[in-house]
């Protein structure tokens, strides 16, 4: 089995610490509006995207995660300007369903495919702050964002066919949804922990996507998916989305988290908390319950939930909370573990993004190449 691997695109920034890089919750903002950090804060400018985007494609990445929300810069523009940039690498884009039309979204798929040679892949994310969504003027409850969900992928598919679509439903009511010409229908990611979201990804969606649990809570997420789209006469990839924090030693990996740890403020923490703790999402629930609160600046060890799986992120990030830490071999084994339980696909990104892609691509993949997992 060959696994695949992809990183991630800062587009809110990038730093060497916790805050100021990826979906980290803004707290202690400087004079500039920015976030304080440890090292020199990277602007999510075209320049630097594309380098990170041109160091994964060049390290063997097959994608880049772009992800949505306020703090991002905007998915679609940022990815459409990195196509010229790179020559082979997936871009992996995160959208809302409800912000958008899908028959709109299809043309725009169906330009993008032609533009980069079908290197577009969709990632849908329901959304769980509820600020966020009212932002948007979005106040469609939770549950019944997943059944939205369902509605906008049969449009979305239907509308990038020759013969197109019309469809009737709860949320979507076209006739003759099409675009200017078909293109090829892009692999469809959604991730979710709350019950409304297994029917939706076991019918409509090629990968369901989890947030790195222990390898024994995933296993029960995958055989969970893995029923629901068996009962639907369909099959269902996994992948996990982690960060990684891999070194030559694993006392040196160790120490990089007990810095990152060090450099946080705990009145931070807790603020970053409270915000988290406001969200309806089940997963972000799961990665707090990861971590509990708890927060000692002299001990990155004692936020490690698993033998080289460590919360610590989730202190201060949303989203995805969990890193893999240890020496290379350290970290192959836990991949390989994640591998056994049916993870065909990770999702990775790690501070800075550009020289966490090295560490990753030069220190594990050899290791994961000879034990052919890796092509």
């Amino acid at each position: 089995m060959s696994l695949r691997f992809d990183w991630f695109l800062p587009t809110t920034g990038d730093s060497r610490a916790l805050v100021g890089g990826g979906h980290t919750i803004p707290t202690n903002l400087g004079r500039d509006g920015r976030p304080q950090t440890a090292g020199r804060f990277r602007e999510p400018d075209l320049k630097y995207l594309a380098h990170v985007a041109r160091t994964a494609e060049d390290l063997g990445f097959d994608a880049v995660l772009t992800p949505t929300g306020t703090p991002c810069e905007d998915a679609w523009v940022v990815a459409s300007a990195l196509i010229p940039e790179t020559t082979r690498l997936k871009f992996l884009l995160a959208l809302r369903p409800g912000l958008i039309s899908p028959t709109l979204l299809a043309q725009m798929a169906s330009t993008f495919q032609r533009l980069s040679d079908d290197r577009l892949l969709l990632n849908v994310v329901v959304g769980g702050d509820p600020a966020e969504q009212r932002r948007f003027g979005d106040r469609v409850a939770k549950d019944d964002r997943y059944e939205r969900a369902a509605e906008f992928i049969q449009v979305f598919r239907q509308a990038l066919t020759a013969g197109g679509g019309s469809f009737s439903g709860s949320y979507y009511d076209v006739e003759d949804a099409r675009t200017r010409q078909a293109a090829a229908a892009p692999e469809i990611y959604l991730g979710g922990s709350s019950a409304a979201a297994g029917p939706v990804t076991a019918a409509h969606t090629d990968v369901y996507l989890t947030w790195g649990e222990p390898p024994s809570a995933v296993a029960e997420k995958v055989e969970w998916i893995r029923k629901l789209a068996a009962d639907e006469g369909r099959t269902v990839r996994f992948g996990v989305r982690l960060h990684t924090i891999t070194r030559d030693r694993s006392e040196d990996a160790w120490a990089v988290a007990d810095a990152m740890l060090a450099a946080l403020d705990p009145a931070d923490v807790a603020r970053a908390q409270e915000v988290l703790a406001a969200s309806e999402s089940e997963g972000q629930k799961r990665m707090r319950e990861l971590h509990g609160g708890r927060f000692d600046a002299s001990d990155a060890r004692s936020l490690e939930i698993h033998p080289g799986l460590w919360s610590g992120v989730g202190l201060m990030r949303s989203g995805a909370g969990t890193a893999l830490v240890g020496s290379h071999s350290e970290v192959a084994d836990l991949i390989e573990e994640y591998a056994a339980v049916g993870i065909e696909e990770f999702v990775l990104s790690g501070y800075p993004h550009v020289e966490e892609a090295y560490w990753v691509a030069e220190g594990v993949f050899p290791l994961l190449r000879r034990r052919g997992l890796l092509a």
